[in-house]
Protein backbone atom coordinates (compact mmCIF):
# COMPACT_ATOMS: atom_id res chain seq x y z
CA UNK A 1 0.00 0.00 0.00
CA UNK A 2 1.34 3.49 -0.92
CA UNK A 3 -0.06 6.75 0.49
CA UNK A 4 0.56 10.01 -0.79
CA UNK A 5 0.39 12.20 2.58
CA UNK A 6 2.78 15.60 0.83
CA UNK A 7 3.13 16.09 -3.02
CA UNK A 8 4.59 19.98 -3.56
CA UNK A 9 6.01 21.24 -6.54
CA UNK A 10 9.17 23.34 -6.35
CA UNK A 11 9.61 25.21 -9.26
CA UNK A 12 12.72 26.44 -8.43
CA UNK A 13 15.04 22.97 -8.29
CA UNK A 14 12.71 21.69 -10.96
CA UNK A 15 11.40 18.85 -8.68
CA UNK A 16 8.62 17.45 -6.95
CA UNK A 17 8.57 16.97 -2.81
CA UNK A 18 6.83 13.86 -1.75
CA UNK A 19 5.89 12.40 1.55
CA UNK A 20 4.61 8.80 1.34
CA UNK A 21 3.53 6.14 3.52
CA UNK A 22 4.41 2.66 2.78
CA UNK A 23 2.91 -0.77 4.33
CA UNK A 24 5.75 -2.87 4.33
CA UNK A 25 6.71 -5.85 6.92
CA UNK A 26 10.49 -4.38 7.34
CA UNK A 27 12.38 -1.06 7.45
CA UNK A 28 12.91 -0.69 3.36
CA UNK A 29 16.52 0.30 2.19
CA UNK A 30 16.97 3.50 0.28
CA UNK A 31 17.25 1.35 -3.09
CA UNK A 32 14.04 -0.43 -2.07
CA UNK A 33 12.66 2.86 -1.58
CA UNK A 34 13.47 4.66 -4.77
CA UNK A 35 11.78 1.91 -6.59
CA UNK A 36 8.61 1.97 -5.03
CA UNK A 37 8.67 5.96 -5.65
CA UNK A 38 9.83 4.99 -9.25
CA UNK A 39 6.78 2.90 -10.04
CA UNK A 40 4.64 5.48 -7.89
CA UNK A 41 5.12 7.98 -10.27
CA UNK A 42 5.86 6.64 -13.03
CA UNK A 43 9.93 8.56 -13.31
CA UNK A 44 12.89 7.30 -13.66
CA UNK A 45 15.15 5.69 -10.59
CA UNK A 46 17.89 8.16 -11.18
CA UNK A 47 15.77 11.29 -11.46
CA UNK A 48 14.71 10.20 -7.59
CA UNK A 49 16.48 11.34 -4.10
CA UNK A 50 15.52 9.35 -0.94
CA UNK A 51 15.84 12.12 1.68
CA UNK A 52 14.35 9.35 4.90
CA UNK A 53 12.91 6.53 5.68
CA UNK A 54 11.30 6.72 9.16
CA UNK A 55 9.68 3.93 11.18
CA UNK A 56 7.80 3.77 14.30
CA UNK A 57 8.05 0.79 16.65
CA UNK A 58 5.65 -1.68 16.44
CA UNK A 59 4.29 0.04 13.36
CA UNK A 60 4.40 -1.47 9.44
CA UNK A 61 4.19 1.68 8.12
CA UNK A 62 7.21 4.10 7.12
CA UNK A 63 7.27 7.50 5.82
CA UNK A 64 9.81 8.12 2.86
CA UNK A 65 10.54 11.48 2.47
CA UNK A 66 12.09 12.17 -1.16
CA UNK A 67 12.60 14.58 -4.45
CA UNK A 68 11.68 13.57 -7.44
CA UNK A 69 13.62 15.59 -10.00
CA UNK A 70 12.79 17.14 -13.65
CA UNK A 71 15.70 16.14 -15.41
CA UNK A 72 19.38 14.65 -14.62
CA UNK A 73 20.64 18.18 -14.78
CA UNK A 74 18.32 19.43 -12.20
CA UNK A 75 19.32 16.80 -10.02
CA UNK A 76 23.40 17.30 -10.74
CA UNK A 77 23.09 20.82 -9.30
CA UNK A 78 21.10 20.79 -6.10
CA UNK A 79 22.45 17.22 -4.95
CA UNK A 80 25.75 16.60 -3.23
CA UNK A 81 27.88 14.48 -4.83
CA UNK A 82 28.96 11.05 -3.51
CA UNK A 83 32.47 10.31 -5.07
CA UNK A 84 33.48 14.19 -3.34
CA UNK A 85 32.25 13.39 0.10
CA UNK A 86 34.89 10.20 -0.03
CA UNK A 87 37.62 12.07 -1.62
CA UNK A 88 37.56 14.88 0.83
CA UNK A 89 37.53 12.74 4.12
CA UNK A 90 40.59 10.65 2.71
CA UNK A 91 42.32 13.59 2.04
CA UNK A 92 41.65 14.98 5.60
CA UNK A 93 42.72 11.90 7.06
CA UNK A 94 46.31 12.27 5.20
CA UNK A 95 46.22 15.71 6.23
CA UNK A 96 47.04 15.13 9.90
CA UNK A 97 50.45 16.10 10.66
CA UNK A 98 52.50 13.66 12.72
CA UNK A 99 53.25 15.00 16.30
CA UNK A 100 56.32 16.98 16.64
CA UNK A 101 58.62 16.14 19.84
CA UNK A 102 60.03 19.67 21.60
CA UNK A 103 63.43 19.39 22.73
CA UNK A 104 64.15 19.33 26.17
CA UNK A 105 60.67 18.20 27.44
CA UNK A 106 60.07 14.48 28.06
CA UNK A 107 56.17 13.29 27.53
CA UNK A 108 54.59 10.24 29.61
CA UNK A 109 53.06 7.87 27.66
CA UNK A 110 49.88 8.01 29.03
CA UNK A 111 49.97 11.69 28.11
CA UNK A 112 50.37 11.49 25.01
CA UNK A 113 47.50 8.94 24.52
CA UNK A 114 44.78 11.05 26.29
CA UNK A 115 45.86 13.72 24.28
CA UNK A 116 45.29 12.37 21.34
CA UNK A 117 42.00 11.22 22.40
CA UNK A 118 40.77 14.80 23.01
CA UNK A 119 42.48 15.87 19.69
CA UNK A 120 40.31 13.06 18.06
CA UNK A 121 37.19 13.93 19.79
CA UNK A 122 37.91 17.70 18.27
CA UNK A 123 37.62 16.79 14.90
Amino acid sequence: MVKVVEDKRNEFFGRQELKIIVDAEQNPSFEESTKIVASHTKKDESLIAIKGVKGKFGRRTFLIKTYVYDSQEDKDKVEPKKEAKEESTEEKKEEVPAEKPVEGVEVKEEIKTEALKVEAKKE
